[in-house]
């Protein structure tokens, strides 16, 4: 079958703006490669719609050119593929990501966002425009609306990191602290989804895709995060992310102790 029409039978509908996370090694084989997946994709949601995906650098303490400086490896080939197409533009700060379609400048209107998944960042303003998740060949623990809802959860713990920014005073490199951790527990998010009927599942390429709404992840994983801060993190002594992360629990919050 035809990736357009997978897409189809999955649920994007013309008009949609996706955030679109992808494995193509799982997608393979799809007639020409990465940009004929992104094609497919353009082609499903019209540009009516649009496509945003991740495509920060390997390093974000390195000189950043939107233009030229490659997306990180772990974000793979069709992010690589998709910000590198002449009609795609890409936000210039080390948190960026790439967007296609109608909505291109208002999800890349903010300066560089801290931490970079913030309501003013390009996954926060897709979700102000009820945008769809698409998970193609990858699960929760790559989809970084999640770590929208943890911002908007005022989660108290954090990992500390560099970057580089540029303002009024000029470009320099920075310490922050971003809601950060291993996220393998993010795959808990799919039953949370399925038991509340709130996630299709279907095959694209080759790969299981998962397709949620925006609004709808944000939604159930805050509810989560309200019963457990911590649900996200691994007992103590299991994961050495998710301990740098306990260890910067503010002193005082209701899970400090």
């Amino acid at each position: 079958m035809a990736v357009v029409a997978q897409l189809e039978d999955l649920g994007v509908v013309p008009g949609d703006l996706l955030v679109v996370h992808a494995s193509f090694r799982a997608l393979r084989p799809v007639e020409d490669g990465p940009a004929g997946l992104i094609q497919s994709l353009q082609r499903a949601v019209t540009p009516r719609g649009g496509l945003l995906m991740p495509s920060w650098p390997e390093d974000a303490t390195a000189p950043f050119d939107p233009r030229a400086t490659p997306t990180s490896a772990d974000l793979g080939i069709v992010a690589e593929t998709f910000r590198s197409l002449p009609d795609v533009e890409r936000a210039d700060h080390a948190a960026s990501f790439a967007a296609w379609g109608a909505h291109t400048a208002s999800l890349l209107r903010d300066p560089m966002p801290l931490p970079p998944h913030r309501l003013e960042s390009p996954v926060g303003r897709a979700w102000e425009h009820d945008a769809k998740v698409l998970l193609l060949g990858v699960g929760h623990d790559a989809n970084t609306t999640i770590h929208l809802a943890e911002v908007l959860a005022g989660v108290p713990y954090g990992i500390e990191h560099r970057c580089r920014i540029r303002d009024a005073d000029g470009e320099r490199v920075i310490s922050y602290v971003e809601n950060d951790h291993c996220c393998e527990k993010f795959g808990m998010v799919d039953g949370w989804l399925d038991a509340a009927g709130l996630q299709r599942m279907g095959t694209v390429g080759s790969a299981t895709a998962r397709l949620a709404n925006a609004r709808d992840v944000v939604r159930v994983v805050r509810s989560e995060l309200e019963c457990d801060p911590l649900v996200f993190l691994h007992e103590p002594g299991v994961c050495s992310e998710c301990d740098l992360a306990r260890s910067h629990i503010r002193a005082g919050s209701r899970t400090a102790s």
